[in-house]
C-alpha cells in the first residue's frame, strides 16, 4: 500500500496540478492512497516551517509531498515538491500530467474559494456547538437582573445560538451572585448552556465573545470630583489588561452605567488597544427617554419615533438632535402607508415646550441616571447588542458612543456619542448625513468636559474645571449624589441641549 500526503497553499497552481495527478493515480491504482492538506496562504509558511522542523526536513515551497511509512513504523519519507512527485509518477506508474497553466490557475483559485467556504462552515458549526461566552461585570446591579432574561430569550443573539453567562463582581457581592446564578438556572431557558460566577479576577473574560461593563462599585469614599474621575482608572486598567490577555480577538465590549460612561470607554480603549474598534458605549438609554417624552407630547407610541440623534457625553452634556427625527403611523389629517413618515419638528408646534419642559425632563433623566436604571438600561444594552449582531433596521439612525477619529469636527481621541448604523457585524459612523452641522459653541461645550475628564484621569491635569460660557443658563444643571459612597456628583454636570 502506497500512502502519500499532499499538502499545499490553497491558491498554489502547482498544488492544483499535483492534486489532479494524485486523484488520477488513486482512482486507477488500487494500492495508491492520497491524503490532502490545504492551508490558507496567510498561515502556509508558518505551518510548513513547523512541519519541517518537526520532521527535520528541508523544503520551502508549495506543495510538499511525502510518503507515509506506516507499515514500517517510520515518520514519513519526504518526496519533495510537484516536480519530484511527477518524476515519481512517471518512473513507477508511467503516468504524467498535461495540465495547462490556465487550468492550473483556475483550479488553484477554486481551491482557495472552497477552502475559505469550508473554514467558514466549520466556524459556523463550531458556534452552534460551542456556546457564546457572555461576561457581565458588576453583575449584582439591578440592570443585570433585568438584562439576563432578555439575553437568554434568543431575541439578542438569535434563536439558535446557545450562550454561557459568567457573572463577575467584587468579593463582597459573591453570595448575591450565587443566588442570582441559581435564579437564572431556574429559568430553564433552552438557549442557556450554563451560568457561573467568576471568583478569581485573573480569570475574568476568559474566551469571552461579549463583555458587558456595568457600573463599577466604589470601594472607598471620594470627596472631590477629581478623585471620582481618577477612581475609574485602576479598574479600567485591570479590565483592559484582562481583555487583552483572556478574551477572544473578536470580543465585543459594551459599556453602560450612570456615570462617566464616555470616560470609562476611552480608558478601556487605551488599555485594550488591540480591540479598540470593538469597545463602544450605550447611548440608547438617553435616546429612548427622548423618544418617550416626544411620544407623550404627541400622544403616540415611542416605537413610532425614529432617528433621534444623541451627540456628546452620554451621562453628561448631551445634544439631542431632532432635525432628522421622524414619526411613523401618526394619526392626523395626513395619513399614509406604514413606511410613510413625517418630521417630528413639524408636528411639535409648541417650541417653548421643547426648549423648557422637554429639556428639563431629559436633564433630570441624565442627572439622576434614570436612563440607566433597571428595565430601560437592560433594554438599551440588549438592543445595541442585537443591532451589532444582526444589523440595525435599514435606513434607521442609531446613536452610539465610539472613539472619535475627527468625524463631524469632533476632536480625536475622545469617546463621543454620534449617529451610526450597524451592518455585517460592525458599526459605521454616518458621516454622509446632511444638514446636521453643530455650532462651534455647542461642540466646544460637549467636547471640553470630555477632554478635561480624560486629562484628569490620566494625571495630566490636577483639577477639573467644567466648561461654562459667559451667558450660560445654569438653571438646568443638576448633580447626581445618589451613587453609592461618592456624594460628589457622579457626572459633574448634566446639561441637555436640543435642536
Amino acid at each position: 500500500m502506497a500512502k502519500f500526503v499532499l499538502a499545499g497553499r490553497a491558491d498554489c497552481p502547482y498544488y492544483a496540478k499535483a492534486e489532479l495527478l494524485a486523484d488520477y493515480l488513486q482512482k486507477n491504482l488500487p494500492d495508491f492512497q492520497v491524503y490532502k492538506i490545504i492551508q490558507h496562504p496567510n498561515v502556509w509558511e508558518e505551518w510548513l516551517k513547523d512541519l519541517c522542523e518537526k520532521n527535520k526536513w528541508s523544503h520551502k515551497n508549495s506543495p510538499i509531498i511525502w510518503r507515509e511509512l506506516l507499515d514500517r513504523g517510520g515518520k514519513g519519507l519526504l518526496l519533495g515538491g510537484y516536480n519530484e512527485f511527477l518524476e515519481h509518477a512517471q518512473l513507477y506508474y508511467g503516468v504524467t500530467s498535461s495540465m495547462t497553466t490556465e487550468l492550473m490557475k483556475l483550479i488553484a483559485q477554486e481551491n482557495l474559494e472552497t477552502h475559505i467556504e469550508n473554514k467558514l462552515e466549520k466556524e459556523t458549526l463550531k458556534d452552534l456547538i460551542d456556546p457564546l461566552q457572555v461576561w457581565i461585570t458588576s453583575a449584582s446591579t439591578t440592570t443585570c437582573y433585568n438584562l439576563i432574561p432578555i439575553l437568554t430569550s434568543g431575541e439578542v443573539f438569535g434563536t439558535h445560538t446557545e450562550i454561557s453567562i459568567t457573572l463577575f463582581d467584587n468579593k463582597q457581592a459573591e453570595e448575591n451572585l450565587q443566588i442570582l446564578a441559581a435564579d437564572v438556572q431556574d429559568l430553564v431557558s433552552p438557549l442557556l448552556r450554563s451560568v457561573s460566577v467568576c471568583k478569581r479576577a485573573e480569570e475574568a473574560f476568559l474566551q469571552a465573545h461579549v463583555v458587558i461593563i456595568l457600573d463599577d462599585p466604589t470601594d472607598k469614599e471620594v470627596y472631590t470630583l477629581e478623585d471620582s474621575i481618577r477612581s475609574r482608572v485602576p479598574l479600567c486598567r485591570l479590565y483592559g489588561y484582562l481583555l487583552e490577555k483572556n478574551a477572544r480577538d473578536s470580543v465585543r465590549v459594551i459599556v453602560g452605567g450612570k456615570s462617566f460612561v464616555n470616560l470609562k470607554t476611552v480608558l478601556l480603549i487605551r488599555y485594550a488597544p488591540s480591540i479598540a474598534h470593538n469597545i463602544v458605549a450605550v447611548a440608547l438609554g438617553v435616546e429612548g427617554s427622548a423618544k418617550a417624552a416626544l411620544a407623550r407630547k404627541l400622544q403616540t407610541s415611542a416605537s413610532c419615533i425614529k432617528d433621534v440623534i444623541i451627540w456628546g457625553n452620554i451621562s453628561g452634556n448631551v445634544y439631542v438632535d431632532l432635525r432628522k427625527a421622524k414619526i411613523y403611523r401618526y394619526e392626523s389629517a395626513i395619513w399614509g402607508p406604514p413606511h410613510f413618515s413625517r418630521p417630528v419638528l413639524s408636528l411639535v408646534f409648541d417650541s417653548d415646550w421643547i426648549s423648557r419642559e422637554f429639556v428639563a425632563n431629559l436633564n433630570e433623566v441624565t442627572a439622576t441616571g434614570k436612563h440607566f436604571r433597571g428595565i430601560l438600561a437592560a433594554h438599551s444594552i440588549a438592543t445595541t447588542l442585537k443591532h451589532w449582531y444582526h444589523g440595525s433596521p435599514p435606513g434607521e439612525i442609531v446613536s452610539l458612543g465610539v472613539l472619535s477619529e475627527g468625524q463631524f469636527g469632533i476632536p480625536e481621541g475622545i469617546v463621543f456619542s454620534m449617529p451610526v448604523k450597524f451592518e455585517n457585524g460592525t458599526w459605521v459612523v454616518l458621516t454622509d448625513l446632511e444638514d446636521i452641522e453643530i455650532s462651534e459653541q455647542v461642540m466646544t461645550r460637549m467636547t471640553s468636559d470630555l477632554i478635561r475628564e480624560k486629562h484628569v484621569a490620566l494625571g495630566d491635569l490636577i483639577t477639573f474645571q467644567p466648561y461654562q460660557t459667559e451667558t450660560e443658563n445654569t438653571t438646568l444643571d443638576a448633580t447626581n449624589d445618589s451613587q453609592e459612597n461618592q456624594e460628589v456628583s457622579d457626572e459633574h454636570k448634566a446639561n441637555i441641549q436640543v435642536d
